[in-house]
């Protein structure tokens, strides 16, 4: 699996603390059979994440998981607040590109409200060459009333990620049910862990996928869609879903 939502970065935000901190959110990324941790710290008004504490802290924290033996490839990125995209110079934007590529932009949907002006956003990154990808909107309150307001910008082209935690019922019912309206529906494209600390929204993606009750959907969402962002290749078509079974059986009988 690859994650491209994490909070590994120590010191940045409010995910770990400290370097042990990075090293054991590395430690059960590997457990869980993920090889490319994205860093994504905030970058908002109360966690100003520069550009070059960012890249600083990548190299740090792969020098310390690589001498811990841990096989798990640290990538650059950023969480960017909505509000901080018209702040940022397009270099900055570039350098702070989801999983090291300065296309595609993780943007922090808000938990309440819907974020006025999006639509405008959205369409202003497209014309300069970006590829948004929401975080966690499945935990906004408008969305999970009406999962179907992200159909329009997704149809701008959006990618949309949902939490693990979300997923598999970790934060609650809300979220789950919005999560699993939105992968069902086909309006998620990238599972990933949001991890925080090593005890707390932990990487659990593993019994995520599981959720998805769809194997070459789960591998979807948490292999080939990342992969194709982190390698720079044309999005993978989302796979078929699997016959219902009534139907299957009515087949049969034909």
């Amino acid at each position: 699996m690859i994650d491209l939502h994490s909070h590994v970065l120590p010191g940045l935000d409010d995910g770990a603390s400290s370097l042990d901190d990075s090293v054991e959110m590395a430690r059960a990324a590997m457990i869980e059979g993920i090889r490319c941790l994205a860093a994504t710290p905030h970058v908002r008004d109360d966690y100003p994440t520069s550009v070059e504490e960012m890249e600083s802290l990548v190299q740090a924290v792969q020098e310390a998981v690589d001498a811990a033996g841990i096989e798990l490839r640290i990538l650059p990125g950023g969480e960017i607040a909505l509000d901080r995209l018209d702040r940022l110079g397009l270099d900055d934007l570039r350098r702070f590109g989801l999983g090291g590529n300065p296309r595609y932009l993780l943007l922090e949907f808000p938990y309440r409200g819907w974020p006025r002006g999006i639509e405008r956003q959205i369409a202003a990154l497209g014309r300069h060459g970006f590829v948004p990808v929401l975080a966690h909107p499945e935990r906004n309150r408008e969305v999970q009333e009406d999962p179907g307001r992200l159909d329009p910008l997704v149809h701008l082209g959006c990618l949309v990620q949902v939490t693990s935690a979300s997923l598999d019922g970790r934060l609650g019912g809300s979220s789950a049910g919005c999560a699993r309206t939105l992968v069902e529906d086909g309006l998620a494209h990238l599972l990933a862990s949001d991890a925080h600390l090593p005890d707390v929204r932990q990487i659990g993606m593993s019994a995520a996928a599981r959720a998805v009750d769809d194997d070459a959907l789960a591998h979807w969402l948490t292999y080939d869609v990342p992969r194709a962002i982190v390698e720079d290749r044309p999005l993978p078509a989302r796979p078929e879903p699997p016959p219902r079974r009534g139907l299957l059986r009515r087949l049969r009988r034909l």
